[in-house]
């Protein structure tokens, strides 16, 4: 029996990853839950799953939580704030870790995993577009296991030679292509873009995902942060990670190798084939996920994306050749940025606005150390609440 803890266990990756677990209970165990304040998501997990911790990061919820439980007469111990968190992911009898929460407020409890050893399944990206040396620097002196959940990394996991350390460059690798399927405005024009709300940035054709995530996808900006990712997690020169449009979403990404062959992972659009293969890995387990008919899906297409309409893609690309960090920066200013879109504070254009605005304004340092790294993520959202507060745009 393996345990595992689920860090952002109320979202959409850690509702699949329980669903995993759920079909193999005679080898996972749901040890420990951590999410921001759901209270409602959070407590029925808890009845369904019974584990013996439960961390919220806001105290409030935390203790109406603890109420609830003691209610029904539930003895899961409940933690409060970033610590619990951190103290989750670091459990003895949970060696196995989701890192499923969204955004840089995943950072500290991912680093507490890698720095105690665990085996970490990294569905937060941001951790390794922030922080990604010294999360690999911890991994080494710990012995930690990464391993990817982000669809496209987890494919290219997939296609690499096995038995590969995370940041070394694996040998015989010409370039890897991340697929993108463009989001809901792939096919609109600029005009259209920059008019879009919330609720059509949301409406994703392919995935189920968060709001925060779904926005993401639209303006093509996760694809940015998996560029960052991807080159961090596999070693690869910027030059060597590519992005290729594929509106089917059913190649996951590929690997063109020197002898001029190039493999691909494909699979029906879920999350849960990832999760069930990190969980198993090396083995492989049932996911629960349907079988995909090559024959019913017919042509597959590739395109190039539009840099020009969606250039969040484009400032992507240069912090990750800026370094230091320029990503961290990249990061809190669309953390910004998006949220204020969501709240109808800024039109749909205005994200890539904010962001390049407060890139230019922020010099990339060196992300040496956990501070720095924290700084700078703290600086750029500042920067980029002033820009939001001058732009004066709602949708």
């Amino acid at each position: 029996m393996i345990g595992v803890a689920i860090l952002g266990s109320t979202g959409t990756i850690g509702e699949n990853t329980l669903d995993v677990i759920a079909r193999h209970p005679q080898r996972f165990r749901a040890v420990a839950l951590g999410a921001r304040r759901d209270v409602t998501k959070m407590l029925a997990q808890c009845e369904r799953f019974r584990p013996d911790y439960a961390a919220l990061a806001e105290p409030d919820a935390a203790a109406t939580l603890e109420r609830e439980l003691r209610a029904r007469g539930l003895p899961t111990r409940v933690l409060a704030g970033g610590q619990g968190l951190e103290h989750i992911a670091t459990l003895k009898e949970a060696p196995a870790v989701m890192a499923g929460i969204v955004g840089a407020a995943g950072l500290p409890s991912t680093l507490a995993a890698a720095r105690a050893g665990q085996r970490l399944m990294i569905a937060n990206k941001e951790s390794l577009v922030m922080a990604g040396p010294l999360l690999l620097g911890l991994a080494r002196a710990s012995g930690a296991t990464l391993l990817p959940i982000d669809s496209e990394h987890n494919a290219i996991f997939q296609c690499l030679p096995p038995g590969l350390e995370a940041g070394r460059a694996p040998p015989g690798v010409r370039r890897i292509l991340l697929t993108a399927s463009g989001g809901p405005f792939l096919d609109w024009s600029a005009e259209r873009i920059a008019q879009a709300t919330p609720e059509q940035a949301c409406k994703h054709p392919k995935w189920v995902m968060g709001r925060k995530i779904s926005v993401d996808s639209a303006t093509l900006m996760n694809k940015g942060l998996e560029v960052i990712e991807a080159r961090i997690l596999f070693g690869l020169a910027l030059e060597q990670v590519e992005v290729v449009v594929h509106r089917q979403s059913l190649v996951h990404s590929l690997v063109e190798y020197v002898d001029g062959s190039m493999l691909a992972q494909l699979g029906s659009p879920d999350m849960r084939t990832p999760i069930a293969h990190a969980l198993g890995w090396p083995e492989r387990i049932d996911s629960g996920v349907e079988s995909l008919d090559l024959a019913r899906a017919g042509t597959l297409q590739f395109e190039p994306p539009d840099m020009a309409r969606f250039p969040c893609l484009a400032l992507a690309r240069e912090a990750a050749r800026a370094g230091g960090t320029a990503p961290a920066v990249l990061n809190a200013a669309n953390e910004v940025a998006v949220a204020a879109f969501l709240e109808g504070r800024l039109n749909f254009s205005g994200i890539a606005a904010v962001i390049e605005a407060v890139v230019r304004d922020c010099p990339a340092g060196t992300a040496e150390d956990l501070d720095s790294v924290l700084a700078a993520d703290a600086d750029a959202r500042r920067r980029a609440l002033r820009e939001v507060g001058g732009a004066g745009v709602t949708v």
